[in-house]
């Protein structure tokens, strides 16, 4: 399947990083991303990184609220923490009830200000789930079990939530009932090889989804029609893809974070993002 956007269109966007899993813009167009020793970088305009703290564990998944605060799915701490943007610590979840979160992963507003949230649980194991985080803090049970719950996305209207089946190679659709509560999963778009880790719309609603293990990023459509977005043979601009972001003046840019080196990579992405809640 010969890739949309050519290798050769990606280029080094910051560099330096500590193996990046997370990314999220933020209401001033500053990049953030999370480190494995759980750092906490802001990113310029031109690629310029500031280490804003270091808060241990792992940091994953990364998403701005539309109060400026930043949530931090931190696997190694076994939390999901708030934090402001000079880095200090407000809040911090460890369990929802009696039960403790295993591995935090990713998260994702909506219009009305709750927080989902994936708990990957055991890797080969199908003991992940979805949580919600009330805008009185208070969390819920959302969904599962999933098959390491990963990447999140919302559609446009916040109808339905899509999951990423890390170990199932797929990303499943929820539709969230009018009550709030989850309709049964269907799969969305399956066959993603391999390890689909993130995910992100575009404006026109096409879904974009990163592959771990094999270095590459696929565009699944409303029709469910698949594409290969772009391929890295090597693995070394495109290293192990964990997030993808839609950034740049004209939000038509395609951030990527590689776990498997150091660099935040970026690359015209030929259509416009669809903006998250604290962008909106």
């Amino acid at each position: 399947m010969r890739p949309l956007i050519p290798l050769e269109r990606f280029s080094h966007y910051a560099e330096g990083l500590d193996h990046p899993e997370g990314l999220a813009f933020d209401a001033d167009g500053n990049l953030w991303a999370g480190g494995e020793l759980g750092q906490v970088y802001r990113i310029g305009a031109k690629g310029r990184v500031q280490e804003i703290t270091t808060m241990g564990g792992f940091c994953l998944g990364l998403t701005f609220s539309r109060t400026h605060d930043l949530y931090v799915c931190n696997t190694g701490l076994h939390s999901l923490v708030r934090l402001n943007r000079r880095g200090r610590v407000l809040a911090s979840w460890d369990r929802c009830g009696t039960r403790k979160f295993k591995t935090p992963n990713f998260s994702v507003f909506d219009s009305e200000g709750n927080l989902y949230f994936s708990d990957s649980g055991d890797w080969g194991g199908a003991n992940g789930c979805v949580y919600r985080l009330r805008p009185n803090q208070q969390i819920e049970m959302f969904a599962g079990p999933f098959a390491f719950a990963n990447g999140l996305a919302l559609s446009a209207d916040d109808r339905f939530l899509y999951v990423v089946q890390s170990t199932r190679d797929n990303v499943l659709q929820i539709e969230i009932r009018a009550d709030g509560s989850a309709a049964k999963p269907t799969v969305y778009a399956s066959h993603l090889a391999r390890i689909p880790d993130g995910l992100a719309f575009d404006a026109a609603g096409n879904l974009f989804v990163t592959c771990y293990a094999s270095d590459n990023i696929y565009k699944v459509s409303k029709r469910g029609k698949t594409q290969l977005v772009a391929y890295d043979p090597s693995g070394t601009m495109i290293a192990r893809p964990t997030n993808i972001a839609f950034g740049g003046p004209d939000f038509n840019q395609m951030f990527l974070a590689n776990l498997g080196r150091w660099h935040v990579c970026q690359a015209p992405a030929g259509v416009t993002g669809q903006p998250l809640a604290n962008q909106k």
